[in-house]
């Protein structure tokens, strides 16, 4: 048993598996204007699709979630069979470092939580070849919200593989790749709080009872719950941002 597996049974079953809303991706996406019936989306790091979901029920296009844990997928199809969605909607295992669509072939690139992990600019630039001139970016991506950088902070993203940077130079990069913002707007405490590290703490509960004395399991539930104190302690300091961005050039 590694980290990384306990990452998976911890997340499986959770509504999403990072900070978010609904009502934050309902209002990104009123920010996207000429989807229809023809659009193709993609979702990019999908985990089990909470937020896929709802895109498909507001939008009228055809969405391919792509993640790379199958464990996540499988939800994923199990939740598009029980919403009537399969002549829609699509999940498959695959990296948003290697993905299987055409140049200028998508309408809208969909991702919450997961640019961090490959670089914003490595991500966007990437990505940007399968987006036609006049679709849209949409993504969360945490960030500094104020001009004090705590030390802490700093180092537990840069320890898990990921770095935070000003809303300003994220809007900057945007730019220079080819996009026009349209809308940034910060995702309010309770998507972190009542929406992820609750119902996570609650799932790592019951780990605890499973693998009960297993020193792994229990170094992975207070790693997890560092980050959850340090959030309540710096929260004022950093947070999820979502980008709303249209491709120009």
């Amino acid at each position: 048993m590694t980290k990384f597996d306990l990452l998976i049974e911890t997340h499986q079953g959770l509504k999403r598996q990072g900070p978010g809303s609904p009502e934050m991706t309902l209002r990104a996406l009123s920010f996207i204007s000429h989807l229809d019936e023809h659009s193709r989306i993609a979702d990019l790091g999908c985990g089990t699709g909470g937020q896929t979901m709802l895109l498909a029920q507001n939008t009228a296009g055809f969405i391919t979630g792509v993640d790379l844990i199958s464990d996540f997928i499988d939800v994923f199809q199990d939740q598009v069979k029980e919403l009537h969605l399969e002549n829609r909607v699509t999940g498959m295992v695959g990296s948003a470092e290697d993905l299987p669509f055409e140049k200028d072939e998508l309408d809208l690139i969909w991702s919450e939580g997961m640019i961090d992990g490959i670089g914003f600019e490595k991500g966007l630039t990437y990505w940007s070849r399968f987006l036609k001139k006049g679709g849209y970016v949409a993504l969360t991506c945490p960030a500094w919200l104020t001009d004090e950088y705590p030390p802490a902070v700093k180092k537990f993203w840069e320890d898990a593989g990921s770095s935070l940077d000003a809303i300003g130079n994220h809007i900057s990069i945007m730019q220079k790749i080819g996009y026009r913002l349209v809308a940034a707007f910060t995702l309010p405490d309770v998507c972190w709080t009542e929406n992820y590290f609750l119902p996570r703490a609650e799932a790592e509960k019951n780990l605890l009872k499973k693998y009960a004395g297993n020193p792994i399991v229990s170094d992975y539930v207070k790693e997890d719950q560092y980050e959850a104190d340090l959030y309540a302690k710096y929260h004022q300091s950093y947070g999820y941002v979502f980008y709303i961005g249209k491709k120009v050039s």
